[in-house]
């Protein structure tokens, strides 16, 4: 009876972590795509690099960056230097390059 009742316990603690993962998932998704809208849309991006916390990225129009709409998404610091921005986001930098270079 003792063994039942730890599976049932083990069957919802991975139920409640598949839950979990896909909310963060979606949430993670949702964040991605705000940023490439305040980047001017995804037409409007020419390259991406990161480097540690930072993400690079070089646009055709500089004028359609809103910045202080990437600083609401959690940005720790935004350089702007002619066509190209810096933009601090922390250890998810990696991950947000990879999927903005999967919509090119």
């Amino acid at each position: 009876m003792d063994y039942i009742e730890y599976l049932i316990i083990i069957a919802v603690l991975i139920l409640i972590s598949i839950i979990v993962i896909k909310i963060n998932k979606k949430d993670f998704t949702i964040k991605i795509n705000k940023l490439i809208n305040y980047l001017g849309g995804k037409d409007n991006i020419i390259e991406v690099n990161e480097n540690l916390s930072r993400l690079n990225i070089k646009v055709k129009d500089p004028s359609l960056v809103d910045k202080d709409g990437i600083t609401k998404l959690g940005a720790k610091g935004i350089v702007e230097v002619e066509n190209e921005f810096k933009i601090i986001l922390g250890p998810n930098s990696k991950r947000l390059k990879a999927y903005m270079k999967d919509l090119k």
